[in-house]
């Protein structure tokens, strides 16, 4: 069993107190029996979690919109679990729903699950959508450095020769200075 899917289960488990809708739909393999769960309304938000996550790493679209959802929810587990199967989604709506939430300042506090996505999926918004965030983040005493540092690292692994001027930059915040270094080395040389 995937890592992020035997954490999640167990964080739904105890979420649902071992419920016996937890047990079905835990163990179902019918997507339409899990895509049913998005639409039916009462449904607790464990149960729309967890249907969502199955139906992502399924390949199955019709989680897009509870996993963006999930992606910018306040609880970390939950982004994270909804990053991990929006990257196995293979929607080509992902990286702009994921650029959207990580440039949206009114958000940043949750930002960081998108940058990380963002990063993991090498899409064409992914390298703008990262430069974008960093710039914003290295304003003084900016109180979201573990979004900053995923920005920078990010830039790092996509190694695109745009970021050089934010990673630039970042290297005067002591706390970027040594990925920002990393992410450079990373860069294509200049000409």
């Amino acid at each position: 069993m995937d890592e992020e899917l035997r954490s999640l289960t167990e964080r739904l488990r105890q979420e649902s107190r071992g419920a016996a809708a937890y047990q079905r739909l835990a163990a179902t393999d019918d997507l339409d029996e899990l895509a049913e769960v998005l639409v039916a309304a009462g449904q607790p938000l464990w149960a729309r979690e967890l249907a969502a996550f199955r139906l992502g790493v399924a390949g199955d679209r019709r989680a897009f919109e509870a996993l963006v959802l999930l992606l910018n929810h306040r609880d970390p587990p939950r982004c994270a679990s909804a990053a991990h199967a929006l990257a196995r989604l293979s929607d080509p709506r992902t990286a702009r729903a994921a650029a959207a939430l990580a440039t949206n300042e009114l958000r940043v506090a949750y930002a960081l699950h998108p940058v990380r996505l963002l990063a993991e999926l090498r899409a064409p918004e992914s390298v703008p959508a990262l430069i974008t965030t960093l710039e914003r983040r290295l304003r003084p005493h900016d109180p979201y450095r573990r979004v900053a540092l995923a920005c920078v690292e990010g830039l790092g692994t996509l190694g695109d020769p745009r970021a050089r001027t934010v990673l630039n930059e970042a290297l005067a915040h002591p706390a970027l200075a040594e990925a920002a270094a990393h992410a450079l080395t990373r860069l294509p040389t200049r000409r």
